[in-house]
């Protein structure tokens, strides 16, 4: 069985392999149970061979009519919905060592990393990116559902269905279009409640499934488990000296809460969240907060005033609003983030969610980026640190953007509102995308338009 996804035919001496794997597939679906105590039986080590693990998730697939032939990836959530999902999500908060740990060997070896959360929805993707655009053929993307309900077995799906990590291998996978791939994946536990909360996944050809790739994938998961205990325990600590009401529910189910984290992108006001709850914030107060946070360092009441209002004279008037700003504060049990004085500044850490998606362009994960991007920061004020703010958040994501994006991660970036008639953008998506690719007719009139509103 060839391949359009991957850049070459496997070896030769892989299809006798694929061939008897297929072949026991579809004699488990057409005539039942297999009698694994034969010839078919095998380990990970025996890749000719079904293993017993193996056999017993494609009898839950058959039980669940699951079709092998049709696209196995089914994308439940549209990208609004996705992005406020993935941002409340608590693997949102560990995404950095993930990649620290794992990024530089899944480029290394061209492989792609997965995040899903508990249900078996891939969250993040990131890794090879010529890999990941031929992934995309499967639907191996971000909103995908791979549980075993929808996508048979595979790395991710089973791994969630046995709750230990696993190794699945070429035509080991129920779906036919995944039998060129290989994966590795290995469950998240809450700490606290032992829950699963999530799966990583290494995807790719063979390497994704070298002997060294799961231990590697468990050391992620235990660092990954590690950092949520200590978060947990901080959230805890705190919890027991402030209000409890108004406790966000994580869609996980679980009690682990990110950092501190102020969202301003994409909002005419402000929401803290802290402790696992959340105050909304009126506009200026929002934009109080955001550029003390921009500035850890502080900034003069002169300073301030003339970010905020344009007029350094204006101190008698930022004074004023600082006294309701503590107050809204301070009644909502988030005291410890009222900024102090002399110079005006937050003595707790803040982050920005602008500070998030910087961070990811750093570290060169463009589409995890992309995907907190939620729009500019407070698209509504006129305060001229904030439009400072704002055109620099904006400019850094469009210069990463068009020196290092995949085609498909450009595209979506071209999308969004401050891109939308952004000609260089969509020019650049152009030459980025090959000549057969069939995208090229949408930028084509879509560069045309742009063309006919600016008047050229």
């Amino acid at each position: 069985m060839s391949s359009p996804w991957l850049s070459g035919p496997p070896p030769e001496s892989a299809h006798p392999v694929r061939d008897r794997l297929e072949s026991a597939q579809e004699l488990a679906r057409t005539t039942g149970p297999l009698d694994l105590a034969g010839d078919l039986a095998g380990d990970v080590s025996d890749p000719g061979g079904v293993r017993r693990l193996v056999h017993e998730s494609w009898l839950r697939a058959i039980d669940r009519a699951v079709d092998p032939d049709a696209l196995p990836g089914a994308v439940d959530l549209r990208e609004a919905e996705l992005r406020e999902y993935r941002a409340t999500h608590p693997l949102s908060s560990v995404l950095p060592i993930i990649h620290r740990l794992l990024i530089r060997h899944t480029f290394d070896a061209r492989l792609i990393i997965a995040i899903g959360d508990q249900a078996g929805r891939l969250l993040w993707i990131d890794g090879d990116r010529d890999l990941r655009r031929q992934a995309e053929g499967m639907a191996f993307i971000e909103g995908a559902n791979w549980s075993e309900e929808v996508a048979g077995t595979s790395a991710p799906g089973t791994a969630l269905a046995l709750d230990h990590g696993i190794q699945i291998r070429g035509a080991e996978h129920y779906n036919r279009i995944v039998h060129p791939w290989s994966c590795t994946a290995v469950p998240v536990h809450d700490p606290g409640s032992r829950r699963i909360i999530g799966v990583i996944d290494i995807t790719g050809g063979d390497a994704a499934v070298e002997p060294a790739t799961l231990p590697l994938l468990e050391a992620t998961v235990a660092a990954v488990e590690a950092e949520l205990h200590v978060r947990r325990l901080d959230a805890l600590a705190d919890s027991s000296r402030r209000p409890t009401s108004s406790r966000r529910r994580w869609p996980s189910g679980t009690a682990v809460a990110p950092e501190p984290l102020l969202h301003v992108l994409g909002r005419e006001t402000g929401l803290l969240e802290a402790d696992g709850r959340e105050l909304e914030l009126s506009a200026r107060h929002a934009e109080l907060l955001a550029l003390l946070a921009w500035h850890p360092s502080g900034l003069s009441a002169e300073a301030l005033a003339l970010a905020v209002y344009g007029r350094d004279d204006a101190v008698a008037t930022l004074r004023a609003e600082m006294v309701r700003l503590r107050r809204a504060l301070d009644g909502a049990g988030f005291a410890r983030f009222t900024p102090a004085s002399r110079p005006y500044r937050i003595t707790e850490r803040l982050d920005l969610d602008a500070h998030r998606v910087l961070a990811f362009l750093d570290r060169g994960a463009h589409r995890v980026a992309l995907g907190h991007y939620a729009g500019e920061v407070l698209p509504g004020s006129e305060a001229p640190g904030v439009e400072q703010l704002r055109g620099e958040v904006a400019t850094r994501l469009r210069d990463s953007m068009l020196a290092d994006a995949t085609p498909d991660t450009l595209l979506d970036y071209a999308r969004t509102d401050v891109a939308a008639l952004d000609q260089e953008v969509w020019s650049a998506l152009l030459g980025l995308l090959p000549p057969s690719s069939p995208k090229r007719t949408a930028v084509v009139t879509r560069l045309e338009a742009i063309e006919r509103e600016l008047g050229r």
